[in-house]
């Protein structure tokens, strides 16, 4: 605590001092340009990695960056996302997931944290899509490469669950909203972005403009400027849940993109 109020009065007497016009004019009311949710992880800091100012971001923070399908849960999630898109008139959302996260260390050992930390446990019961996928599609993987992977898909898992809400969806079928995938790696401290063309995570683009995104992980042997994933031999992009190849989804976010088990989760949460 020491630390902490030493910090407070630093930041009062240098930081607040030097900004005090911005401060002032937040007082007036907020007007962030990005939705940004990730991890509740110490070493997820979204406006450290970014350099973005205050004001910039609406955050959202949880255990694994976990955003639960529309009616599937009663958190806090759901309505900072209405707030954000419907109230602040946000046009950009990012989710971040991180290298050696905690959460999805979590998915492996689901048993014995039911006993352990059961709140915990319900609520990355959240994440049981990302779980099957991975288990169903990722069995020769194990120790980092599996975390890696999973983090990987848990982020688009995620994207998708972002689709099922009323004012996303609409958003996204007016164009007026674009939706992003980012991995931090704590370790080299570069960040990945989705890209919809390779289904990859490579170094993100200086200009996205494709609201419409294909949620289909596929991990290659070369990412620009970056540390490469390994090529899984099974991947995500070859089954969009009805026997079609990913690469021929409907262009159109909904439901026909996803697995058959997180379709049903998806009703069994909204019903």
């Amino acid at each position: 605590m020491k630390k902490l109020i030493e910090g407070l009065q630093k930041f009062q007497s240098g930081y607040f001092r030097s900004h005090r016009e911005l401060f002032e004019e937040l007082s007036q009311g907020q007007h962030p340009r990005i939705l940004f949710i990730t991890c509740s992880d110490s070493r997820v800091d979204p406006n450290l990695i970014t350099q973005a100012e205050v004001g910039d971001l609406f955050v959202i923070r949880n255990a694994g960056n976990i955003i639960p399908p529309f009616g599937a849960a009663n958190g806090g999630e759901g309505a900072a996302i209405e707030y954000a898109i419907s109230a602040l008139d946000i046009q950009q959302v990012i989710v971040c997931g991180h290298s050696h996260c905690g959460a999805m260390k979590g998915l492996f050992k689901l048993n014995s944290l039911q006993e352990k930390m059961p709140l915990v446990y319900d609520w990355l019961k959240h994440a049981e899509a990302t779980r099957r996928l991975v288990k169903d599609n990722y069995s020769h993987l194990e120790g980092e490469e599996l975390l890696e992977v999973t983090v990987a898909e848990n982020v688009l898992t995620q994207l998708e669950n972002l689709q099922t809400y009323p004012v996303i969806h609409s958003r996204l079928h007016q164009k007026k909203l674009t939706l992003h995938g980012w991995i931090y790696r704590i370790e080299t401290g570069e960040v990945l972005e989705y890209d919809r063309a390779s289904h990859d995570f490579i170094a993100p683009q200086s200009s996205i403009t494709d609201t419409e995104p294909e949620y289909s992980f596929h991990p290659r042997n070369h990412a620009p400027g970056s540390t490469p994933f390994k090529r899984p031999a099974t991947t995500r992009a070859s089954s969009n849940g009805n026997g079609k190849n990913g690469s021929n989804r409907s262009s159109l976010p909904g439901y026909e993109q996803f697995s058959p088990e997180q379709t049903q989760r998806i009703y069994r949460g909204s019903y």
